[in-house]
């Protein structure tokens, strides 16, 4: 019988992975299965991971094969791998590439159209059966071929992918209007400039060499680790006008000054396009809030004409894990585009990492944070759960409050301020962020500590104040919402306190990580205060499972306020 009691994973036959924790092969078999597979729970002692198609799919775009996956679990696994296992990786494995979208022959009218292909009688056999599906076609040409629109290039591979069946898009991409991108080899401030290695592989991963296999997808990298960076090198890859979509306008600010600080080209040549400014160049910098204003709920959206405004031939998406439903819509207009997703974690919340696929393309270069940790490209960081009881009169109206409410008042323990003061003195010559959601209990943290407060109220240019007096030492503590979740430079950040956060977002959490993550060869300090036995406390675990795969210890202290010791 097939037994091997030193290896840690057990490999169920519904497709869930079990890996025991305090085994020698733990870190092997957890880097193997992040590459594959996504993690469902962490409890100490045993992960829980399962197979998805979108998890399957995404390895095989990033050259992952089948026999390579079947083979590394059966080194892995403590037990005779189940057959249907292997027989199912090979079976979704096996349908990326089954079908392909080609560039078509102009038609009679001078429109360049689109044609869909499989080799496969069956698939082409449920695509024509399938009303969702056939209607993004103009109709079989023959058996296994159908032409299709050119504006329902991206509507077309979301139908397919949810019949199972990604979509290998190798219709090719505009040029778009030339632009010679040269990366310095000093920063503006004469710092010695070049791209680390993983930065230039993700690159290269990403452009292959400008093939049609190229040019669209993802890059995996964590906060710090340089994904603007990447950015600005596809840029120089490509060579070509670029419009770039940011979370706000100090990220596009920030964007604006590293293309700046990173290549040649001159401030006339890259534009900021915000309320304050509209400008529109060679390389222009905007915001999702732009792209999906309207003045009412049921008038046109202001701005999308600049998704076609100039001749773009890449657009960059920052986070594009936050891509919002509206730009999903009209995405299909700029399908012929190159895309580049840059993200620190492509969970979504709402589920929709398909469409991130179908629409971007699939993940194409990921590196472990924890790897970049032991390089000395990221700091150490320690992450720490500090559990913290509802004092009397709260616990009372917590038990008596509808479900929906009870996350609220755990999240406003007013206990947490005692924490955050014996952190903010472990601390004090550090620089430290207390990030929360509520900003009636973000207010309570400013008075009672004296840091200013950053919300999405503030303004664009005393943001920048607050950060820059941050950056120079100014200013040891910042207080700030949910705005400061994305896209803020912040370098010298090496402790942050969370107060409170979004229902266990996995997302959030790696944005609220990577806030200090920047410094290198230092320790990073991250806390997490929770409500004990709580609704909040379910949440966490959520955000937990994001931290254990990074490979993270998760560590958890009990605090209890001194008068009740």
């Amino acid at each position: 019988m097939f037994f091997k009691a030193e290896n840690p994973l057990i490999v169920q036959g519904d497709g869930t992975l079990l890996l025991e924790v305090e085994t020698s092969r733990y870190e092997e078999a957890r880097d193997f299965l992040a590459r594959f597979a996504e993690l469902e729970k962490s409890p100490a002692h045993m992960h829980t991971y399962r197979i998805t198609s979108l998890s399957l799919w995404n390895a095989a775009a990033a050259g992952l094969g089948a026999m390579d996956i079947v083979a590394g679990l059966t080194d892995l696994t403590k037990y005779e791998l189940p057959p249907n296992v292997g027989d199912d990786i090979k079976e979704k494995i096996g349908r990326f590439g089954k079908v392909v979208l080609l560039r078509g022959e102009d038609d009679d009218d001078g429109n360049q159209t689109l044609l869909l292909q499989t080799t496969q009688d069956s698939v082409a056999r449920q695509i024509a059966a399938t009303p969702k599906v056939y209607k993004q076609t103009s109709g079989a040409m023959k058996e296994g071929l159908f032409r299709v629109p050119l504006a329902n290039r991206g509507t077309i591979k979301q139908a397919l992918l949810k019949l199972g069946y990604p979509v290998d898009d190798r219709a090719g991409f505009v040029e778009g209007a030339a632009l010679d991108v040269q990366m310095r080899q000093e920063c503006l401030t004469g710092r010695p400039f070049h791209l680390r290695r993983y930065q230039r592989l993700a690159v290269e991963t990403w452009h292959k060499n400008g093939t049609w296999e190229g040019g669209h997808g993802v890059v995996v990298l964590p906060c710090g680790a340089g994904k603007t960076i990447v950015g600005i090198a596809t840029m120089a890859s490509t060579s070509c006008q670029t419009l770039i979509l940011a979370t706000g306008v100090t990220a596009v600010r920030q964007w604006i000054d590293e293309i700046l600080d990173k290549t040649e080209l001159t401030p006339e040549e890259v534009g900021e396009y915000s309320g304050a400014h509209k400008q529109i160049r060679p390389v222009t910098v905007t915001t999702y809030q732009m792209l999906t204003h309207r003045p009412s709920r049921d008038a046109q959206f202001t701005h999308l004409g600049l998704f076609t405004a100039n001749d773009w031939g890449l657009i960059i998406y920052d986070e594009v894990h936050l891509l919002p439903a509206p730009v999903f819509r009209v995405t299909a207009d700029i399908q012929a585009r190159r895309r580049l997703g840059l993200t620190a974690t492509l969970v979504r919340e709402d589920g929709r990492e398909a469409d991130v696929f179908s629409l971007i393309g699939p993940k194409r270069y990921d590196v472990p944070w924890r790897e970049l940790e032991r390089k000395g490209f990221v700091a150490e960081a320690l992450c720490t759960e500090v559990r913290i009881p509802l004092p009397g009169a709260l616990l009372v109206k917590y038990q008596m409050a509808e479900k929906r409410l009870k996350g609220r008042i755990a999240a406003e323990n007013p206990l947490k301020m005692g924490v955050v003061a014996e952190l903010l003195e472990r601390h004090k010559d550090d620089k430290i962020l207390v990030i929360g959601m509520y900003l009636d209990q973000l207010a309570i943290a400013t008075r009672l500590f004296g840091a200013p407060l950053i919300t999405g109220k503030t303004k664009n240019d005393e943001r920048d104040r607050l950060y820059e007096a941050f950056r120079q030492g100014e200013i040891n503590v910042l207080t700030v919402s949910k705005v400061a979740n994305f896209s803020i430079n912040l370098p010298d950040a090496n402790v942050a306190i969370q107060i409170s956060g979004t229902f266990g977002s996995r997302q959030e959490e790696a944005q609220r990580l990577g806030r200090i993550l920047r410094p290198s060869g230092g320790k990073a300090f991250f806390y997490s205060l929770v409500t004990r036995n709580s609704r909040e406390q379910e949440f966490a675990h959520n955000r937990q499972l994001f931290l254990t795969e990074q490979g993270y210890s998760y560590s958890i202290e009990e605090w209890d306020p001194p008068d009740e010791v």
